[in-house]
């Protein structure tokens, strides 16, 4: 119980000065930007409790939102996507999340890909969506959202496979 405990706070420190110091200094063509943060939702315990879960994702996002001086929508957009990763979860493992008995490195490709895909794309729709905050702009919250999706996807994914306990 304690290493979970401390393995979750370490992670929470950790992707938190890693987006605000690294992270979002990172702007490909403009629109293009990683949210590696979104880590510490994907991979917090399936069977935690969900009011401590929900409090831990507004404070990750109200921490990025602190060094970013955003207002607020990394918040948002984190309350979000904690908020429908039951039903997420529950789309993309089917029976076995009904069971609690997922493990995420132990997951077929597909599902994990699918999970961790419309979660990003749910946060990065939130988040853009809070950015611009006008109908007007739909292509542009829609170009960021896909691109900047795909990218951090493909970081959050070898983020995985090399911090994974399977490879060492």
């Amino acid at each position: 119980m304690n290493s979970k405990l401390f393995s979750n706070i370490a992670r929470f420190i950790i992707l938190v000065f890693l987006q605000v110091l690294i992270l979002n200094n990172i702007n490909f063509a403009g629109y293009i930007n990683p949210y590696l943060y979104v880590l510490f939702i994907l991979l917090y315990p399936f069977a935690g409790n969900q009011s401590l879960f929900l409090f831990l994702s507004f404070l990750l996002g109200i921490s990025v939102d602190i060094f970013e001086d955003s207002g607020g929508i990394n918040a948002a957009a984190c309350l979000v996507a904690a908020f429908v990763r039951p039903n997420l979860l529950r789309f993309s493992f089917g029976i076995s999340y009904d069971h609690q008995n997922i493990r995420l490195a132990n997951t077929p490709f597909g599902a994990k890909l699918s999970y961790i895909f419309l979660m990003v794309l749910i946060h990065h729709f939130v988040l853009f969506s809070l950015e611009m905050f006008s109908l007007n702009h739909i292509l542009l919250i829609l170009k960021k959202t896909l691109f900047s999706s795909i990218f951090t996807v493909i970081l959050t994914l070898l983020s995985l496979t090399l911090f994974s306990k399977k490879y060492r």
